[in-house]
């Protein structure tokens, strides 16, 4: 938290191919303590089957939404003109007029600063100005995954309660 807890106002703008790594290394940080409290809650062993190698997964991962065509990409700054945050937005089901954050991520440094509540609120009316009329993300149930549920129950979203289990064979 840079701030000290008041909010930041940042300047969001359009995905660009020369932020790639930048959001790629604030994602990485950001999601380390889920995938500490993913393995804390699955196992270790059940954790290393599914995620032998989470980090170039997740570089994967996020390289393939900034490259992906179908999807729309903005990247947080801050004055320092710093990446501190991305958002991708999905159209999923424009026929039944809903799309999807399917990927947020902000910078350590800067959570707890509103730059999640910030980039939640841009793609929430970047996908009402693409005529979508509900909204979806999805997020893990554990507590690493706590800030983001803070985040989407802030923006006002109505959590649908889902079960995963997993076993060793």
């Amino acid at each position: 938290m840079v701030s000290g807890g008041e909010a930041i106002q940042p300047q969001i703008r359009p995905f660009d191919d020369r932020d790639v790594e930048a959001v790629v290394g604030l994602s990485l940080r950001a999601w380390a303590p889920v995938f500490a409290s993913l393995e804390q809650a699955l196992g270790s062993e059940i954790f290393r089957r599914q995620h032998p190698d989470w980090r170039e997964d997740q570089r994967r991962a996020v390289e393939d939404v900034c490259a992906a065509k179908k999807r729309r990409v903005w990247v947080a700054e801050v004055s320092t003109n710093v990446v501190v945050g991305f958002v991708a937005v999905e159209l999923h089901h424009p026929e039944r007029s809903m799309g999807e954050i399917s990927m947020l991520a902000v910078d350590p440094d800067y959570q707890g600063d509103g730059i999640g509540t910030a980039l939640t609120e841009f793609a929430l009316d970047r996908l009402k100005d693409a005529g979508m009329t509900i909204a979806m993300v999805e997020t893990g149930g554990d507590p690493g995954h706590a800030a983001a549920r803070r985040t989407y129950e802030k923006a006002g979203y109505v959590h649908l309660p889902i079960a995963r289990f997993f076993k060793n064979l």
